[in-house]
């Protein structure tokens, strides 16, 4: 199948490897952003075949994972409303909430649909027009076009009774908020081929040169991953720090124009908070205020809702790389993916579900 068989070949992979082990001439920890690159490693064992001197650590490239708590509340506050018919993809109804998830407000009587578009929702709304019709918006720069898209057709026309409860972040922001932390040992990263398919890679220049790390956009079958690598490591050899488009086949440095001017219009850059991490500044979108009457938080009062995270679970800590899943005491035993206490054991690209799937079940000290 293309782009599958031809980008799994296993004679081509051992040869990445080995131009890997020779390009290798010093301890090199490089960040996968995205949960996809993350559960691709992990389910192929990219990380094991590696020299012992290159660490991967999972970043937190994972939308599902770092949509703050707070925000999760929000979701279940206003699905459990009479009159609400809550849309969500589906990877969002077990996410844990404080104290229940949306699988439980839906066993409970509320009606909680999943959808596989926004414009599922706003059908929906065409057809129900004495119900509310809420759309969960969440992800990164991939998916928001589709989403602002949605809500720019709702305005256009006049679907009164759909609304969005946002949730957008940015993945420039974050990267550069993890080369900030006092405790970063990221040396390089490999950048998510399918927000640079929307938004170009003129971002990541400044942020190699700030802060002197390789950064190479890569796709997600196990070639495209060890390419990355590959061109990581020579970069590291070479002293240099650039950007470097892996992935031609779906990434153009100009990015996907109608695209990003759609996300002009409706969306206006914001600061989020996210799940584990905290506040980045001016790292996630918020619809603009010609939009502001399809926004959820405004339409049901649900922005003061606060609340905090589980004291055992340290996703935040997985999110930011500074430890493995398997080193939380919670993993695998508290913390199951059919008792999740953090997205990142939930969510489909969580790099604590990758561990507990693919691998990795041994349990070893917390340290």
């Amino acid at each position: 199948m293309k782009y599958l068989d031809e980008f799994s070949d296993p004679q081509l992979a051992e040869r990445l490897l080995d131009q890997i082990h020779a390009a290798t001439i010093r301890p090199v920890a490089m960040m996968e952003v995205c949960g996809g690159q993350t559960h691709s490693i992990i389910r192929h064992g990219i990380d094991q075949l590696l020299p012992e001197c290159v660490e991967m650590i999972h970043g937190p490239g994972c939308p599902v994972c770092v949509t703050p708590l707070e925000i999760i509340d929000r979701a279940l506050a206003i699905a459990a409303r009479p009159g609400v018919i809550f849309c969500s993809f589906g990877d969002m109804l077990r996410v844990p909430g404080s104290s229940q998830d949306l699988f439980s407000v839906k066993s409970a009587g509320g009606d909680v649909r999943v959808v596989y578009s926004p414009l599922d929702a706003l059908k929906l709304a065409r057809e129900n027009p004495d119900r509310e019709v809420v759309f969960f918006g969440i992800g990164f720069e991939t998916t928001a076009p589709a989403n602002a898209m949605t809500v720019h057709q709702a305005r256009r026309l006049g679907v009164r009774n759909f609304s969005m409860l946002v949730s957008h972040v940015l993945v420039p922001p974050a990267m550069a908020a993890i080369m900030e932390s006092p405790t970063c040992r990221v040396q390089a990263f490999l950048a998510a081929g399918h927000v640079c398919s929307v938004m170009g890679t003129s971002q990541y220049p400044p942020l190699a040169e700030r802060y002197r790390v390789p950064i190479v956009v890569t796709g997600f079958e196990p070639l495209d991953i060890l390419e990355g690598i590959r061109r990581t490591l020579l970069q590291i050899g070479e002293g240099r720090h650039e950007v470097e488009n892996a992935y031609p086949r779906a990434v153009r440095d100009e990015g996907n124009l109608p695209a990003m001017e759609m996300l002009r219009d409706v969306f206006d850059v914001t600061d989020r908070t996210w799940r584990g991490i905290g506040m980045i500044p001016s790292s996630g979108w918020r619809l603009a205020a010609k939009y502001a009457d399809f926004d959820a938080e405004l339409r049901f009062d649900v922005a003061a809702i606060r609340t905090a995270e589980s004291s055992l679970c340290r996703s935040g800590e997985v999110l930011q790389g500074l430890i493995k899943p398997h080193e939380c005491a919670a993993f695998g035993k508290e913390c199951t993916p059919r008792n999740p206490l953090g997205a990142t054991m939930v969510s489909s690209e969580g790099a604590c579900a990758a561990y507990h799937a693919y691998r990795r079940l041994e349990l070893v000290d917390a340290k």
